[in-house]
């Protein structure tokens, strides 16, 4: 009797368990569904937040011929003659860098740059961690043509041109026009690859990704590439290809992959950007950058004379982003101090503060122990949505 019992027993433990096992596995099935799910929306919403993406490493960066050492181009400071210019006292002159006239192509103000009032941040990069290698200032190192040391000969836009979107605060365009350049040193940080930390909110819901800045250059050209990436959902990409001469940066080219890519044409011989996606060209002003190279950008400026940015100095930039451009002022804030693995790191805090309601805030940290490239940057959209990218660790390229 007893073994009969047992038999009994058997037979329901197991129809139990045949029942329950594939209810057990489809709320498995159905936990990963919904996580695979949030993260797709997350990257979803990455694409309206960053400029720039291939699951890919594009093979040229495994071949790619560059160097890990600074590079510094003075143009502001005073440089000595071939030829001394002798005064009534007997003494020699040294002729100073005079600044270029600013150029106001169609008509649209750049901005207002305050740069007089110079602070000391409250670290220094460590001129030891690098050395720097010397480029003359008077001659360009790509094939790029410099706008600005041609301001008088303007080009004209287009016929089929539209105006940069301007926001920044209107001024007129007579002032605009006699305002000078600003003329700055540089510094460009060594090739390096800086690993991030990504979070950030789409639609409410948190998400946690990789990111990655690359940053190669041999002297002359660069190349930049910026990925947000997750193992299962593939990776976002944003490119910037530029050369280095006397005004820093000149970018040539700024891509933006999410399925196909999109790009934006720097036609400096003509004066123009040009869109792939069909956009108006706009026209190129001085000093422009894009969405990627402006954060590099940047740095090379903190790095040729870090003194020279007191807070509250306007830093404008021509933005060119994928399929538009846009007037961006970064406004320097104070130096802060980031957590980053229970260890405390020096940067200075930039903000570019929406103008219209679409518009992107923009915050980043730069940090001389990074030789100023971003420790932090935030993106902001007005809907909420955000990319917050905190640096990890750098790496050899």
């Amino acid at each position: 009797m007893a073994a009969v019992d047992g038999q009994r027993m058997h037979r329901v433990r197991s129809a139990v368990l045949v029942t329950y096992r594939p209810r057990k596995a489809l709320s498995w099935v159905l936990v990963v569904v919904a996580v695979l799910w949030l993260h797709a929306l997350a990257l979803q919403g990455l694409a309206n937040a960053l400029p720039g993406l291939a699951s890919e490493r594009p093979a040229e960066h495994a071949t790619r011929a560059f160097i890990t050492r600074t590079v510094r181009i003075d143009n502001a400071a005073p440089k000595p003659s071939a030829e001394p210019v002798p005064v009534a006292s007997g003494r020699k002159k040294e002729p100073v860098s005079q600044p270029v006239a600013f150029a106001s192509l169609a008509g649209q103000p750049l901005g207002t740059a305050v740069l007089e009032a110079p602070v000391l941040p409250s670290e220094r990069r460590d001129a030891s961690r690098s050395t720097a290698h010397e480029l003359p200032a008077a001659k360009p190192l790509g094939p790029s043509e410099d706008l600005a040391n041609n301001a008088s000969a303007s080009p004209a836009p287009a016929p089929n041109t539209a105006p940069v979107r301007d926001t920044t605060t209107s001024q007129p365009a007579a002032s605009a026009a006699a305002q000078p350049l600003p003329v700055y040193d540089y510094l460009v940080p060594g090739s390096s690859r800086l690993k991030y930390d990504v979070s950030g909110l789409v639609k409410g819901f948190k998400y946690y990704v990789a990111g990655e800045l690359l940053w190669l250059h041999d002297g002359k050209t660069y190349d930049a590439r910026l990925e947000i990436s997750h193992f299962l959902l593939g990776s976002r990409v944003q490119t910037s290809k530029g050369a280095l001469t006397t005004q820093g940066l000149e970018p040539l080219r700024f891509g933006d992959k999410v399925r196909s890519e999109v790009a934006a044409h720097f036609q400096r011989a003509k004066g123009l950007v040009s869109f792939s996606a069909n956009s108006p060209d706009v026209p190129l002003l001085p000093l422009a950058q894009d969405q990627l190279s402006v954060f590099v950008q940047l740095a090379a400026m903190w790095g040729g004379n870090a003194s020279r940015f007191a807070s509250g100095s306007q830093l404008p930039f021509q933005a060119v982003g994928p399929r538009s451009a846009e007037n961006w002022v970064f406004v320097v804030g104070d130096t802060e101090r980031l957590k980053v693995d229970g260890r405390e790191l020096s940067a200075i805090k930039l903000l570019r503060e929406r103008s219209l309601d679409y518009d992107v805030r923009v915050e980043l940290w730069l940090a001389p122990a990074l030789d100023y490239l971003p420790a932090r940057i935030r993106l902001t959209q007005s809907n909420g949505d955000e990319v917050d990218m905190l640096w990890r660790k750098t790496e050899k390229p």
